[in-house]
């Protein structure tokens, strides 16, 4: 049968890659890889084995030592053990992203409760790289309109074969939320869309300011989270 589990997993594994991009990019994808596709799969099916629709918190593009490493958005190889109950192999490695989110989703009852009703993502789901370093896909204007239909591509199936809520979502990062903005007025696939500052960018630069930013995620996620009861 059909699950939110087995349609992230497919939606994931066969996105495409790009052809060549410019400004010497690399996209790679961290689901075609043994140990990331490996713990996902334990994480999907521990977390997303229903067909609830879930409102999606989306990202820019995964990081390289994150996603890139777990397959999980937003999670490093610490949250999926002592947050998420994943057991893994990989170097304790901590990130920042996750070290925020992983904040709210304790504040919101923990993984259990969290990943009932929210969806950890991106916008584009591949991870993004420059000389080796993490790129993101809005830092260059050729790379944005290189690969703007393919993240066309990734929030129609996302939305449509996935299953994520349509009455609202959140757009992680300013930014990203300028391009979630255009696209949903030419998609018409979300009814609201909230944002929010990107949990790095509050890492690196609102330290401490940190417990009012954690209570703002939580507040809007409880919005989002009141809407989807009122809805059914």
């Amino acid at each position: 049968m059909s699950t939110f589990a087995t349609r992230l997993l497919h939606f994931l594994t066969t996105f495409p890659l790009p052809q060549a991009l410019p400004d010497e990019a690399v996209a790679l994808s961290p689901y075609q890889e043994a140990t990331p596709l490996a713990l996902l799969t334990r994480f999907t099916q521990h977390y997303y084995q229903d067909n609830r629709p879930r409102i999606a918190l989306l990202g820019i593009n995964p990081g390289r030592l994150g996603n890139g490493r777990t397959g999980v958005a937003f999670t490093d190889p610490v949250a999926l053990a002592d947050n998420c109950g994943i057991a893994n192999e990989l170097p304790r490695h901590r990130e920042l992203s996750s070290r925020f989110v992983y904040e709210v989703v304790a504040a919101m009852g923990g993984p259990a409760v969290f990943y009932q009703d929210f969806f950890l993502g991106s916008l584009y789901p591949l991870v993004l790289l420059r000389h080796g370093r993490n790129y993101n896909y809005y830092d260059s204007p050729d790379l944005t309109k290189a690969l703007e239909p393919d993240i066309r591509l990734s929030l129609r199936r996302q939305v449509l074969e996935v299953g994520l809520a349509q009455h609202t979502a959140v757009c992680l990062g300013r930014r990203n939320g300028q391009h979630l903005l255009r696209l949903n007025a030419e998609l018409g696939l979300f009814g609201q869309i909230h944002v929010l500052d990107h949990p790095r960018y509050l890492m690196q630069y609102k330290q401490r300011e940190l417990p009012q930013h954690v209570a703002r995620y939580v507040a809007v996620l409880n919005e989002c989270r009141a809407t989807t009861m009122a809805a059914h």
